[in-house]
């Protein structure tokens, strides 16, 4: 089984500084309280093909996380697959940006999640909690980027 959750968000910063924040990577602790630590291979601007490699906590247990930028087209679009293997994880994911007006975005993301092993059984109360917590999550985002 799998399935997506997604959320949308307007930001009060023009499209391009939006893009720069979140293609960064680096920035996830910052609105995702999942992620403990995070850091990006190769150093250097992203791109595709670069990795981003993290450690989160989810239930209460600590995993550790690999994605891989499988697209990347400044300042609208970025896309990830994870390449770590855990029980739940996501399959791909991504960023989509569009300029409403002269300093304001309109940020949508989304993750498909699948379960693998006894992750079939949780993938779905892993889902239920993401949609749950995604306006929530589209919200800090919008904060983290405003703040920066």
């Amino acid at each position: 089984m799998s399935g997506q959750f997604e959320a949308t968000t307007e930001i009060d910063r023009p499209v391009e500084e939006v893009f720069t924040y979140l293609a960064a990577g680096t920035n996830d602790p910052q609105f995702s309280p999942r992620v403990q630590a995070i850091t990006k291979t190769p150093e250097g601007p992203t791109a595709v093909g670069t990795v981003f490699t993290s450690t989160v906590k989810d239930a209460g247990m600590k995993t550790g996380r690999r994605f891989r930028i499988t697209e990347f087209e400044p300042p609208h679009r970025i896309r990830w697959a994870e390449v770590s293997k855990n029980v739940v994880m996501a399959a791909e994911g991504g960023y989509d940006l569009e300029s409403t007006g002269a300093r304001t975005t309109r940020v949508r993301i989304f993750n498909v999640l699948e379960g693998h092993g006894v992750g079939k059984l949780l993938v779905g109360l892993a889902l239920s909690a993401a949609r749950k917590e995604a306006d929530a999550f589209g919200r800090r985002i919008k904060a983290a980027v405003e703040a920066s």
